[in-house]
């Protein structure tokens, strides 16, 4: 069951949240309401909103005040990216831009036209889940190019330890048991340490391709790196 998009509507006037309660929770929407600054913090930690819609001029804290603790407090550094809505009576250019510079995503004057209202929600919520595809695809991204990282510096590096592998076997002297003995405890390690390095590569590959709704063009990249892995552990298998 699809969980449904949740809206804390914060007004001092219990009309407005009584109107919006209603439309809202009609359209499919999960509603919680507060009255004042203080108990809309409180029901952001409990609730954990979608989109905030408070009024500004409210007793306790006015909205620009619950806006500033939401985006720059620690205690609420978790919410910081829930976006915020104002309802306002003000219609000066100025107060507008100051809000937004505060964070907030849009503002809707008083009186208003809840078509308009509806129309501003879904926008704003269309954007916060773009703005979450981006995150989403900027962090595969960056993973992704970390795992190239780890493979360039890994295959770089596997040479050395087949190196010393092949020196020891060179001035071994098949005689002395001892020595011989010796010689495998150390490539057993040595061959332990490539294997490790290889298995922690090949479960970040694995856990990547295996990422739910995986970016369609990151599928090539997936791939060529694939093969590459597949490629050098191969050769230094057939090295060994």
């Amino acid at each position: 069951m699809e969980e449904k998009t949740k809206i804390l509507i914060v007004d001092d006037e219990s009309i407005n949240l009584d109107f919006f309660n209603v439309m809202f929770t009609k359209l499919g929407f999960s509603v919680e309401m507060a009255e004042d600054g203080e108990e809309a913090l409180e029901k952001v930690k409990t609730f954990k909103p979608d989109l905030i819609i408070l009024d500004n001029i409210m007793p306790k804290l006015s909205g620009w005040k619950v806006t500033k603790i939401l985006k720059n407090h620690q205690d609420y550094e978790e919410f910081r990216d829930i976006p915020v809505m104002m309802f306002s009576a003000m219609d000066d250019v100025k107060d507008k831009i100051e809000g937004f510079e505060l964070g907030i995503e849009d503002y809707i004057t008083k009186p208003f036209n809840f078509s308009e209202v509806l129309a501003r929600v879904r926008a704003v919520l269309r954007n916060r889940e773009l703005y979450r595809e981006v995150l989403k695809k900027e962090k595969r991204i960056s993973r992704i190019e970390s795992l190239n990282e780890s493979l360039i510096f890994f295959t770089r590096h596997l040479k050395e330890p087949l190196a010393v592998i092949q020196s020891w076997v060179k001035e071994l002297e098949p005689a002395n048991q001892d020595q011989v003995k010796s010689l495998a405890a150390q490539v057993v390690r040595e061959v332990e340490k490539v294997k490790a390095s290889l298995e922690s590569l090949e479960e970040e590959i694995e856990e990547l391709v295996n990422q739910e709704e995986p970016a369609t063009n990151m599928h090539g990249t997936l791939k060529d790196l694939e093969e590459k892995f597949q490629k050098h552990f191969s050769n230094w298998k057939s090295d060994l």
